[in-house]
């Protein structure tokens, strides 16, 4: 999600640009006049509340006015990012919106501040009275105007200069190199995020060899806990032998084993461009877990995608399989095919409605050839990373 807040003094052309960044990233632009006009023509709740302030000469409270931005971002669950303007305008709201954002399990990526001197507003905005026929557009007003802006945002701006995400940019250029100036701004920030994808799919649906081939064409880090708990066994780490240890009585790894590889994998993985999941989460808890997991490094779930394959085609691949050198120890009988498959039904199927739900998941065909089910996935994977740029 490419959360920004755009600032700048009367004049500026935040305006401009605003339109520029919502056409060109689908962002939902927040501006907090308009969205409390909203609430108060719709006569909610809050609306009423802040009818009843402003019309006894109040300003909105910081309370109502959160809480509704708060409504807005959930009332709009497929927009790419927000766009904030006006919002935050003191140092107190900058905090607000901070913690609004950590709420949301999201963060504001960047503030940018159209940069334009004094006499230059003056002299636009005296050129918009002539043809707007603004009352306040007059230079006494103008300079009151700006004074005000320079004196509530200056503790703004340093509260973003000291989270490293104040972007000032110069404003008295032509439009066209102030939107570019503000674009690269905004791919490089583009370029930091994480791609990280969820496969899901039956067993011998073909989500392991197809993650794998996946993950070298889009250079992405695969990530299959089966495999790399092997791995511990086999450098007889702390894990290893206590994983060796419940394979051979006959339990199950619980989650905190599974994490802890898992998180382990995500610490060394540094300057990846990001990870598909194969065979995790296979519940509903392991799926909160991975959402944290995330979110601890600065990220989230980008796509999720289910390779469909109609059951008796998995039961024939897998009895197939049960005859290769690449068995895996359920392959052996119909019994434990049967009971594998199950297990993902009963398991791992909430998981995946659950996160329909949250992001919608991505549909593939998984018969054919494996180059054909791979052309398939490829052609899903371009367009969800062209989404996120």
């Amino acid at each position: 999600m490419l959360n920004i807040a755009l600032f700048g003094p009367p004049g500026a052309g935040k305006g401009t640009q605003s339109e520029f960044l919502i056409r060109k990233y689908n962002l939902y632009y927040i501006s907090t006049g308009d969205i409390l006009r909203k609430e108060i023509v719709r006569k909610s709740e809050l609306g009423l509340q802040a009818k009843s302030i402003i019309e006894n000469g109040g300003l909105a409270p910081d309370e109502i006015i959160v809480q509704i931005i708060e409504n807005t971002i959930k009332e709009n669950p497929d927009a790419k990012g927000f766009l904030f303007d006006g919002f935050p305008r003191t140092y107190i709201q900058a905090y607000i919106l901070e913690g609004l954002m950590i709420k949301l399990n999201t963060s504001l990526n960047c503030l940018f501040s159209l940069e334009v001197k004094e006499e230059e507003s003056v002299k636009r905005l005296l050129i918009r009275g002539e043809t707007s026929g603004r009352s306040d557009d007059n230079e006494e007003v103008i300079r009151f105007r700006l004074k005000e802006y320079e004196a509530k945002t200056r503790p703004v701006l340093q509260f973003y200069k000291e989270r490293g995400i104040y972007v000032p940019i110069k404003g008295q250029q032509s439009i066209e190199k102030v939107s570019q100036d503000i674009d690269a701004v905004v791919q490089n920030e583009l370029s930091k995020s994480l791609f990280n994808m969820v496969l899901f799919g039956y067993p011998g649906s073909g989500r392991g060899s197809q993650g794998k081939a996946l993950a070298e064409k889009y250079g992405l880090e695969f990530v299959a806990t089966g495999p790399m708990l092997d791995q511990e066994i086999k450098m007889q780490t702390a894990i290893g032998k206590e994983v060796e240890s419940l394979y051979e009585s006959g339990q199950l790894v619980p989650d905190h084993l599974v994490v802890q590889i898992i998180e382990k994998k995500l610490e060394q993985s540094k300057g990846v461009k990001g990870y598909i999941f194969k065979g995790f989460p296979r519940t509903l808890v392991q799926s909160y877990i991975l959402d944290g997991l995330l979110k601890k490094h600065g990220s989230s779930i980008s796509m999720v995608i289910n390779i469909e394959v109609p059951t008796l085609e998995l039961i024939q691949r897998l009895d197939a399989r049960s005859k290769t050198n690449h068995g895996m120890p359920y392959d052996n009988s119909t019994a434990k095919i049967v009971k594998r498959l199950q297990e993902h039904e009963t398991k791992t199927i909430p998981v995946i409605e659950k996160y329909n739900q949250l992001h919608g998941v991505c549909k593939i065909d998984g018969l054919g050839t494996f180059e054909a089910v791979f052309a398939r996935l490829s052609k899903e994977v371009d367009e969800g990373i062209k989404r996120m740029r």
